[in-house]
């Protein structure tokens, strides 16, 4: 199994400096992931959003729950099964049977398209699978068929806890797959319970920190970095965060306005360096949490100090209504890339070290330096692109290179920090 498909991407034209550098070290660099995944194995699944700006490509966020399967090209369905395969098997090879729990939003069809094409990956990979749901108030509730547009449907079972073992009716699993991020906390009914839980309860939302995953990010780029001769800010955003805020009240904005001066700074000083005439810009969002909620671009220190009470309102809460009282503050990075004139930017998913697929996001009505996880966006699939590697792996002088193969580089940087975050994670769980 290639570790990176040969896709297709909106990019055209000659490849990019960092592209060919990339390429050009690709034996050294999938021998430099084969000695990280022995130190640290992958995290179970991963989804990684990268922007492409020319002369920057870096990840602005990755995602250990992801929850877009349904936005992959059906073509991918057989890569994703041999990685989920394989996955299953380094964890446990006597693994049979799964529960797989989701996201307590019920109503939101669009996710469960992702959790009925999840399912449909675990099944087809071999393995008897139910589909549990948290309690959240909802016990002795009966299970419920959810349908879905355009065709087919999602049966969801209570989940019942009985001593240390979880049930759905008469079923217990081996494996428990968790496609819930746990924003809103680590649901008793799932903690010191007898399975495997993956990915673990102390990598969701209630624990963890984008601030800390860009730090480790970072220290991955610096080792990585030294092996192609680069300077790591090429695929590094810059970041800093501040304790604790509060938008309405409007405390910690001192800390905001000063951090975002700084790194302002800073990123204005690499730009002068390598000659870009662009504007820096800052994306501000909540240190914990997904679906692009808590999310603002900021130009000027100005910006931070002179929120409205509206805007304040929409950095005050994530999803589930949760109060942000941490925010990151990251390196903006323009999308030089476009589907049908739209900003557009790729987002790649993994399952275990595989890079499986991917899709472009794309909004019509947002602009490069801008964040397009908004609502308004739309997803559009990528596809398999024509090889011309010949049986004895030697490419023809007008063989097309496999222009995917960076982004699936910087996607697995970011699995790699992803990986150290779930080692620190093990070793506080064994001082606890």
């Amino acid at each position: 199994m290639h570790d990176v498909p040969h896709l297709t991407t909106a990019l055209d034209g000659p490849l990019l400096e960092l592209e060919r550098r990339i390429l050009g070290h690709q034996a050294s660099i999938e021998a430099w992931f084969r000695t990280q995944w022995q130190k640290t194995p992958a995290p179970f699944y991963a989804s990684v959003d990268l922007r492409n700006a020319g002369f920057k490509l870096a990840p602005v966020d990755t995602n250990l729950f992801p929850a877009g399967f349904n936005n992959l090209n059906p073509v991918f369905l057989p890569l994703c099964i041999q990685a989920v395969q394989h996955a299953i098997e380094q964890i446990d090879p006597t693994i049979r049977n799964i529960l797989l729990i989701p996201e307590n939003h019920t109503r939101n069809l669009f996710y469960f398209q992702n959790f009925a094409r999840l399912r449909d990956i675990l099944t087809k990979a071999g393995f008897q699978v139910h589909l549990g749901i948290l309690p959240d108030g909802l016990e002795g509730a009966t299970s419920r068929e959810i349908s879905l547009p355009g065709g087919g449907s999602v049966r969801l079972e209570p989940l019942q806890r009985k001593g240390d073992r979880l049930w759905v009716g008469e079923f217990s699993p081996c494996l428990i797959v968790l496609n819930n991020d746990l924003a809103e906390g680590r649901p008793t009914i799932l903690e010191n319970v007898d399975h495997l839980i993956v990915p673990p309860l102390g990598l969701g939302w209630s624990n963890r920190l984008k601030s800390d995953h860009f730090a480790e990010y970072r220290q991955v780029v610096s080792e990585f970095a030294s092996l192609l001769a680069i300077d790591p800010w090429v695929i590094d955003p810059l970041f800093t965060d501040c304790g604790s805020v509060d938008f309405m009240a409007r405390s910690g904005e001192d800390c905001m306005s000063e951090r975002a001066a700084s790194l302002l700074e800073a990123i204005q000083s690499k730009y002068d360096e390598y000659g870009l005439d662009q504007k820096p810009f800052l994306i501000v969002k909540a240190n914990q949490g997904t679906y692009g909620m808590g999310i603002m671009t900021v130009r000027s220190v100005s910006e931070i100090r002179e929120l409205n009470r509206k805007q304040r309102t929409r950095m005050a809460t994530s999803k589930g209504g949760l109060a942000v009282s941490r925010v990151i503050l990251q390196e903006g990075v323009y999308t030089f890339e476009s589907w049908n004139s739209a900003a557009a930017e790729p987002v790649v998913y993994m399952i275990d070290r595989f890079v499986v697929g991917g899709f472009y996001r794309v909004h019509t009505n947002r602009g490069r330096d801008e964040n397009l996880n908004a609502p308004g966006m739309h997803f559009e699939h990528l596809s398999f692109a024509e090889s011309c590697i010949t049986p004895d792996q030697e490419s023809p002088p007008d063989c097309r290179p496999n222009r995917f193969y960076a982004y699936g580089v910087i996607a697995r940087l970011a699995l790699v920090a992803a990986a150290r975050e779930l080692i620190q994670h093990s070793a506080a769980q064994r001082e606890c």
